[in-house]
């Protein structure tokens, strides 16, 4: 408040400031416990919120040149302190504030007896715009500790309604809500969240890109990694798709051979790293998490450049990576170890745990270059596997970046095998006999292949943890709120340049609002800036390479030919325009079916319905075969259930976006042609990875049952 103040008089304007509490403070808790902020930008008692109103109300009546108040509130107690601290500042001129409907009784005496000016607000719409702030209003005005609802019991003495802020704080001891838990506690004793940056933060965005304007190009040359291996080969350069020529780093392949070797060394460190006490593989990856966070910024740089993404972007990978580290090596804890004491007949103990596989194959794709990657990696080493790791060939570096943490983390060198290189050493990997697993993220069709390779192999049969792509839709009902429909939309469809697997492809729109919604989609379409992904200003990256860039834009021109382009947005220019650049698109379709592929980039295709036609909208996304990501926006729940009892959908999302799941919240994975299961970051997902064991001991056989014998029946 202080520095608007300053800001008024240095500009020599007066500022009109309506001073509200609460309002929405629930909303900014759940931000900050989203995206993993230090602190919450709220009070979280309501003494403690209104003490701040009135010290606020203070400084902004000591400075009635600057600052013109504007009161909304509708508790007895505010209000009076607020024309007490006017007459003692000697300021007449500021005003109070209420809600139409609300504080009638109130503000009639303190209008008409008092002579103090009162401004009515009021939402102004149709009834469909309004029910949202209105149902908000009561929620708000209807709590418990609202005054609003005090003051109509009367079993509530007034002596208590009367009780000050600095009263009812006790020095400060009641100043927190300490049921609410801080953001890096928001799960408990069993891991610390991750920590993420307020964009919103000048303080916190600048510490982050003045920590990435220090990393500088090019970064690091990139070579197989693992005990044993020697790098050979030619060193390839990795240039930024933003531009197509600035170098990020160099990369030499593994070949075929250097697999070969990869998986034969890695069996000999699986025997000692399987026969680790779980405890000991936790804490490395634990580690593993934390050096992320330590080398912040520069992975920040890599993403950026090497892989093209936006900083909310690059953060939440950044994010996602540490939260499946952290959340894998806590479940490890209560899944491996001793194991779990089977029941059965006196005299016998039956003990049912897990142990590793073997050597364990990891196949990341390049969307999630960091987080996948390390998903795939740390649950695996987490089982007591050794793993080799192929990362996708456009996105090396990160690749190696972070391999090179696990080695300081304390994953033993002939543990874990990093190998850079194209088609042959999948190839190689996938058809070796020795492996025991294999993770895989991407296409459909190359997880058919794979699945092929490992069926014909003989010897045993080994599992395949697949997470592959999806025609992935948004069901929009008549009752839905437009504006958060169109956030959602926005988010779903066209962040990280639609190069999610969860992205949404397939927007179904009620025909009764088809056409607004529309119009509004289109306009926040040309707001969203493609540029330099390193960039705060910048919404959109590009595509990761030309191929990619290429393959979205021909189905976009064969599109034209027989559907309507709505929008097409603009792209770079300047220093950036040889990169691989596609902009938003949005293609009205005639009918769903004319969408015959996942195109993966910011392509986002809408079909109208009519309102009895729900059921074949059910029955054409479940036609499709996928089964990854759903989205639905209706207000009412019958149709909400309907949706979700209907589809069989790895992840569906209920008047939100349909992007950033969460470990450990919302785990994520499909079913049908949108993968095998288990979930990743979900409770099932390390048992993929493991052999069970049971041992039977009989423990009678020592001589006797001494536990019987000594077995009382008191």
């Amino acid at each position: 408040m202080q520095q608007l103040v300053e800001l008024g008089r240095a500009t020599d304007r007066r500022f009109m400031v309506r001073l509200v509490k609460g309002a929405y403070w629930d909303s900014e808790i759940k931000f900050s416990h989203q995206n993993g902020w230090p602190d919450f930008p709220v009070w979280t008692t309501k003494p403690a919120t209104d003490l701040n109103f009135l010290v606020c109300a203070r400084t902004m009546l000591k400075a009635p040149d600057a600052i013109y108040g504007q009161f909304a509130t509708h508790n007895a107690h505010s209000l009076a302190a607020v024309r007490e601290l006017a007459q003692q500042a000697g300021v007449e001129s500021y005003e109070f504030q209420r809600l139409h409907g609300m504080g009638e009784s109130l503000y009639k005496s303190v209008v008409e007896r008092d002579g103090f000016p009162c401004r009515i607000y009021a939402p102004v719409g149709g009834h469909k715009d309004l029910l949202a702030y209105l149902v908000r209003r009561l929620l708000e005005n209807g709590a418990n500790s609202s005054f609003v609802t005090i003051v109509g019991d009367a079993s509530v003495p007034v002596e208590k309604m009367l009780k000050r802020p600095k009263e009812l704080l006790d020095s400060g001891h009641h100043s927190i809500n300490r049921s609410i838990p801080l953001p890096k506690d928001l799960y408990g004793d069993s891991r610390q969240n991750s920590a993420g940056v307020e964009f919103g933060c000048a303080a916190e965005r600048n510490l982050l890109t003045s920590g990435m304007a220090k990393t500088t190009a090019p970064f690091t040359e990139a070579a197989p990694l693992g005990a044993g291996l020697k790098p050979s080969g030619d060193a390839n350069p990795v240039f930024a798709p933003m531009d197509g020529s600035t170098k990020v780093g160099t990369v030499r392949f593994a070949d075929s051979e250097t697999a070969r070797l990869a998986v034969e060394n890695a069996q000999k460190g699986f025997e000692k790293w399987s026969r680790r006490p779980v405890e000991e593989r936790a804490a490395a990856i634990d580690k593993v998490g934390d050096l992320l966070e330590a080398n912040r910024d520069r992975l920040m740089t890599i993403l950026s450049l090497e892989a093209g993404k936006c900083l909310t972007d690059g953060i939440a990978e950044i994010r996602e990576a540490v939260d499946f580290c952290r959340y894998y090596a806590a479940e490890a804890r209560n899944l491996f170890g001793e194991g779990k004491l089977m029941p059965g007949p006196t005299g016998e103990e039956n003990r049912y745990r897990y142990r590793g596989r073997g050597v364990f194959v990891c196949i990341s794709p390049w969307n999630f270059p960091l987080a996948i990657f390390l998903g795939q990696i740390s649950a695996a080493l987490m089982a007591g596997n050794a793993v080799v790791a192929k990362p996708a060939e456009q996105t090396p570096l990160i690749a190696y970046e972070t391999a090179r943490l696990m080695y300081q983390a304390g994953i033993p060198e002939d543990v874990f095998y990093l190998l850079p290189g194209e088609g042959d050493v999948g190839a190689a990997l996938t058809s070796h006999p020795a492996v025991a697993g294999l993770a895989f993220t991407g296409s459909t069709e190359t997880a058919w292949l794979i699945n092929g390779t490992l069926a014909a192999k003989r010897g045993p049969i080994v599992p395949l943890v697949a997470e592959t792509g999806g025609i992935n839709a948004m069901i929009v009902d008549a009752t839905a709120l437009p504006e958060q429909v169109c956030d959602d939309v926005m988010m779903s469809a066209f962040r990280s340049a639609g190069q999610r697997c969860s992205a949404l492809r397939l927007l179904y729109v009620q025909e009764d609002v088809a056409d607004h919604l529309l119009d509004m989609l289109e306009g926040a379409a040309k707001e969203l800036s493609l540029g330099d992904p390193r960039l705060p200003s910048t919404d959109i990256g590009p595509v990761i390479d030309e191929e990619a860039r290429d393959n979205i834009l021909s189905h976009v021109d064969d599109m034209k030919e027989s559907q309507k382009l709505r929008y097409a947005g603009k792209t770079p220019h300047g220093t950036l325009a040889n990169g691989s650049w596609v902009a938003p698109h949005i293609i009205e379709l005639d009918k769903a079916e004319a969408l015959t592929r996942e195109v993966f980039g910011p392509v986002l295709h809408v079909v109208r319905y009519k309102a009895g036609d729900l059921d074949k909208v059910l029955n054409q996304i479940a036609g499709t075969g996928y089964g990854l990501t759903l989205g639905v926006h209706s207000r009412i729940d019958a149709t909400v259930k309907k949706v979700v009892d209907r589809l069989s959908v790895g992840n569906v999302y209920v008047n939100r976006n349909t992007i950033g799941a969460v470990v450990g919240t919302q785990p994520f994975g499909g079913s049908g042609l949108s993968g095998t299961g288990p979930k990743a970051g979900g409770p099932a997902y390390l048992t993929r990875f493991a052999l069970e064991q049971v041992v039977s001991i009989n423990t009678a056989a020592a001589g006797g049952n001494a536990s019987l014998v000594a077995a009382s029946d008191d």
